[in-house]
């Protein structure tokens, strides 16, 4: 997807990836969980024994889950995460998890529920004037993008602010022009339920700490997987830098920009973090409850696949994007060698198109699943959320996708295509 024109990115390799077209199911009604801790104070070391087993039984289960075989690279031992999942973007297979459906706190990474939420309700170039109340109830020590009142902004704007400056700010304004915040939650919570995220519940649209506001690795990879399937989605999360609307000053009557960079670390770079080969974004959080956490999407050789980190116990700078690399490298490795443990599932909505024969419901090593074989499979059943079940009717097929490389380089960028199975799912897209 061309950059937009006041966006600046550094040359660097992204893809993306695409999910199917999804339509909002009638909501159900979705229970507050709790996660393993107070909201001021940092979660329970210790996950429950029995979670849910949305996309397989193993998934469930407390501690890692991987089938380790002849051929197969061991898993880094230098992961600290509470939670973290290791997933094939395009088959939806997870290749390996470590407590995949803890429900915990998701810091901003829940943006990507919100983006994913709102982004098709407004056009980019639509205004917005800000007044004092766009701006209430953003809690103290938020990450902001810098908006002013009496300012106009377009939802370009503010999206640029999202998903690089991670700003509550731009979320409250955004969630103001969605009906308010209220109405936002309301609708990232049944947005999830469509999803299947069935561990997410929502009460503050920003991610900032909140009591009974969990997610899970599962849950937000699910969700990432989802929001890729959007093009501006796909543009703001690999955007490195952008120029953002600054304040107007007496006397003068336009308004000097000044420059954002993505607080995804893994896509900028940092000191001692070298940009990770083949990133594409997706979402970074941090907060005192949640500790870090980080979603993100990568392409090697022609696989792409999805990592998300929760909490990570080590302190050490830039620890969460550290074990997300080391996890990105393993299944890089480990693609189309290991058995999987699970599954991504397909949307509600997506669901129905019949089971995918050979199907391995537990994951179990042995299974007839067809593992790292890339090849696109149609959706199935909609699965039960309650932890304790059997898991059987949990392993949908994942959608076909289609993927893109964008390679950025000096002088333009040139989208090079990928098609996979299933052409209806395909979003055909031109050199620019």
């Amino acid at each position: 997807m061309p950059a937009p024109k006041k966006t600046s990115r550094r040359s660097l390799l992204v893809t993306s990836v695409v999910l199917s077209s999804l339509a909002l199911a009638v909501p159900a009604a979705v229970a507050a969980p709790k996660p393993s801790g107070s909201s001021s104070a940092s979660p329970s070391a210790t996950p429950p024994a029995s979670m849910s087993t949305v996309g397989g039984a193993r998934l469930g289960r407390p501690g890692t889950q991987v089938n380790l075989a002849s051929g197969v690279p061991v898993l880094p031992k230098d992961v600290s995460a509470r939670s973290w999942i290791v997933a094939d973007a395009e088959t939806g297979d997870v290749l390996a998890a470590h407590n995949a459906h803890w429900r915990l706190a998701p810091a901003s990474t829940l943006k990507m529920l919100f983006a994913d939420t709102l982004l098709p309700k407004f056009p980019r170039t639509a205004e917005h004037k800000v007044v004092p109340a766009d701006l209430a109830g953003i809690g103290p020590g938020s990450s902001m993008v810098g908006i002013k009142e009496d300012e106009t902004y377009t939802v370009h704007d503010l999206w640029l602010g999202v998903f690089l400056r991670s700003g509550n700010d731009a979320v409250h304004v955004l969630s103001a022009m969605n009906k308010g915040v209220g109405n936002t939650v309301k609708e990232m919570n049944e947005h999830a339920e469509e999803l299947q995220a069935l561990d997410t519940h929502v009460v503050s649209p920003d991610g900032y700490d909140a009591e009974g506001q969990v997610s899970s690795a599962y849950d937000l990879t699910l969700i990432a997987r989802s929001g890729m399937q959007k093009k501006d989605f796909r543009e703001y999360a690999s955007t490195v830098t952008a120029k953002f609307p600054g304040e107007t000053k007496k006397g003068k009557k336009v308004r000097t920009p000044f420059e954002i960079q993505n607080t995804n670390r893994l896509l900028s770079g940092d000191a001692g973090l070298p940009v990770y080969q083949g990133i594409a974004g997706v979402k970074n959080g941090n907060t005192t409850n949640a500790g870090a956490t980080f979603t993100g999407v990568a392409e090697r050789n022609g696989k792409v696949l999805l990592v998300t980190v929760m909490n990570p116990e080590k302190r050490e700078h830039n620890e969460v994007y550290k074990e997300t690399a080391r996890l990105f490298d393993w299944g890089f490795q480990a693609a189309g060698k290991v058995q999987p443990v699970g599954e991504l599932v397909p949307p509600k909505s997506a669901a129905g198109a019949g089971d995918r024969p050979g199907a391995n419901p537990s994951g179990e090593a042995g299974g007839s699943g067809d593992g790292g074989s890339g090849t696109a499979r149609a959706g199935s059943k909609p699965v039960a959320g309650a932890a304790g079940a059997d898991g059987a009717s949990g392993i949908g097929t994942a959608l076909g996708i289609a993927g893109g490389v964008l390679v950025l380089l000096a002088g333009g960028a040139f989208l090079v295509n990928r098609r996979w199975p299933l052409p209806d799912l395909v979003r055909r897209r031109t050199r620019p």
